[in-house]
């Protein structure tokens, strides 16, 4: 099997997640590369638009991002996937959080674009 080159690794980055809108999903059960898993309903719940940016052939969270229970609380959110839509759409990655979270009405769940390592690497 081919390896991608750099400048190759760099044009995926910046095509899939630099230059497109990409959302970001909490999940209560793991979605797999098929899709699936279990996504947070109900009580205020949405995806969030995420904005990245390119660091060699990562692209890293370039901005906080903040979901917001409201109406009641929500399953202990335990992963997060990044799709190419605000509803429906295609599952971009998917990953576990180091760390499950949970939020009760009122409470946020915030990922720190400084501090939580929400990346992706082609490499």
């Amino acid at each position: 099997m081919a390896d991608a080159s750099d400048y190759f690794e760099q044009l995926i980055i910046d095509r899939y997640f630099v230059s497109i809108s990409t959302w970001a999903a909490l999940f209560s059960s793991a979605p797999s590369d098929a899709g699936g898993g279990t996504e947070i309903t109900g009580n205020g719940y949405g995806r969030q638009a995420t904005t990245f940016a390119r660091v060699s052939s990562i692209a890293n969270l370039a901005a906080d991002v903040t979901f917001t229970a409201s109406g009641g609380a929500w399953a202990t959110v335990t992963h997060m996937g990044i799709y190419d839509a605000s509803t429906a759409g295609n599952l971009m990655v998917h990953m576990a959080l180091d760390t499950s979270r949970t939020a009760a009405d009122g409470e946020s769940i915030v990922f720190n674009a400084a501090t939580d390592d929400i990346r992706v690497s082609v490499n």
